[in-house]
Order: structure tokens, then C-alpha cells, then sequence
């Protein structure tokens, strides 16, 4: 018995413990964010810059990069600024916030490209990202789940109007659950394949070949969006709009 009432006690302790460094760790974090919060009132946005690029290191978030976006911007860093608030929109995707500070971002680069999309791939895209990858992950799973009581009700109920409910039900969450799942697999291929990327640098002559001698094809300007296609070396092929050329890895950095 004395034994048994070591190893617990032990347990209880490491379990204390844990609870104590995350509660301090938690509390380094909140005094960190708020110093940064402080040099940005300052209007020490450099240093507040650091500070909140400090803070993503140990974990990104949300509400960090946005703060990080405005200290880019007020420093004139349009590209940086960007990046910054898509990537606080790549983890809230509904933050207003973030949104128009990013529209506004975006109208001050010169000679911007902007991809037209086919309309409806364009409300596809806006309606994946109003949630998350979990969130439509779960969704997807609640759904089937319903389509699977809706069946069960079809096939084994002899009620009339249940069996039709039910199967009207059935299908049609079904229906809906595919469409929960196919959002959750494109959000994952977006994450995990980081395909798009900010163009970081002043000015880039994308080319026709993958090296120095190609052929200059169209320019880009710092702050444009691209999505990269491949990857050969230090050279990216990226498609922005209908143009498709080649440019450094150095050049942009993904979102």
C-alpha cells in the first residue's frame, strides 16, 4: 500500500508541476504579447515587430500576426505585411479585421496581378474558408453519421412518412457530408503543400527556363500573391493570373 501511495503521489506532484510551468509559461507569453502591444503603441514598430516574430517561433497565432501585419505595414513593408495577414487568415480565417487590412494592403502594391477565377471556383474558395480544417473535418463525420441513422430509420421503420423523411435525410446529408469532407482535404493539400507564396522582393523578372539566360517573361512586384507550381533548385515555377514563369526560391516566401 505504501508503494501504490508513493507512485500516486508521485503522479500528483508531476501532474502539479506541469500545471505550474504551463500556468508561468502562459503568463511569459501574455507578458511578452503585451510588451510588443506596448512598443507598437510606442511606435516602435520595429521593435514590436521582432517582438511578435519572437512570440511565432515558440507558437503561431491568429491575433500575433495580425499585430505583426500592422507593424510591417507601418514600417512601409507591404510584402512582409501581407504575408503576415495571410497567415493570420490562413488560422482565423473570419477575422475582419485581418481581411481589410489585407484588401487595403494589397491596393498599395504596384502593378498587382490579380488571379481571375471562374466565379463559382471563387465562392467555392470563400466558403472553404470560413472554417477550419478540424471544423469541416468534424462535420463531415456528424453528417455521416446522421446519413447513417437515416438509413437505419429507411430500412428498418414501416412508417410511411419516417421511411421517406428518413431517406430524404439520408441523402441529403450524405450529400453534405462530401462536401464537408472534400473541404477538409483541401485545406489539408493547402497546409501541407504550402503552394502559395508572397513575392518578398522589390522587383522579379519571372523567366522562361529555370536559370539566369531564360527569357524575361512578365514582372512582378513585392506583395503580389503567386501559387508555385514546381520546384527545380533554387528556382520556382509560379502561376499568377494567366502568367506562368520562372523565378528564384529567394524571391517570395510561402504563406
Amino acid at each position: 500500500m505504501m508503494v501504490k501511495f508513493k507512485v500516486e503521489s508521485l503522479k500528483f506532484r508531476g501532474l502539479c508541476l506541469a500545471a505550474i510551468l504551463f500556468s508561468c509559461l502562459h503568463i511569459f507569453a501574455q507578458s511578452a504579447f503585451d510588451e510588443a502591444n506596448a512598443a507598437y503603441a510606442e511606435g516602435r514598430y520595429g521593435e514590436a515587430a521582432a517582438m511578435y516574430q519572437s512570440l511565432l517561433d515558440e507558437q503561431p497565432d491568429a491575433q500575433v500576426y495580425y499585430n505583426l501585419g500592422n507593424a510591417y505595414f507601418k514600417q512601409g513593408e507591404l510584402a512582409q505585411s501581407i504575408l503576415a495577414y495571410e497567415r493570420a487568415l490562413r488560422l482565423n480565417p473570419n477575422d475582419k479585421d485581418a481581411k481589410y487590412n489585407l484588401a487595403f494592403a494589397q491596393s498599395r502594391i504596384t502593378d498587382n496581378i490579380t488571379e481571375q477565377d471562374f466565379f463559382l471556383t471563387s465562392w467555392a474558395r470563400a466558403i472553404r474558408n470560413q472554417l477550419k480544417e478540424q471544423t469541416w473535418l468534424i462535420l463531415s463525420i456528424g453528417l455521416f453519421l446522421l446519413t447513417l441513422i437515416g438509413i437505419s430509420l429507411f430500412l428498418l421503420n414501416r412508417t410511411t412518412w419516417l421511411r421517406k423523411t428518413a431517406f430524404h435525410v439520408a441523402w441529403i446529408a450524405l450529400l453534405f457530408s462530401l462536401i464537408a469532407g472534400l473541404n477538409a482535404r483541401s485545406l489539408h493539400q493547402r497546409d501541407t503543400l504550402r503552394n502559395e507564396a508572397i513575392i518578398t522582393q522589390g522587383i522579379v523578372n519571372a523567366k522562361s527556363s529555370p536559370d539566369r539566360s531564360g527569357t524575361d517573361l512578365f514582372t512582378l512586384h513585392e506583395g503580389t500573391k503567386v501559387t508555385i507550381r514546381e520546384t527545380i533548385g533554387e528556382w520556382v515555377n509560379v502561376r499568377v493570373g494567366r502568367n506562368e514563369g520562372w523565378i528564384r526560391l529567394t524571391c517570395l516566401e510561402r504563406i
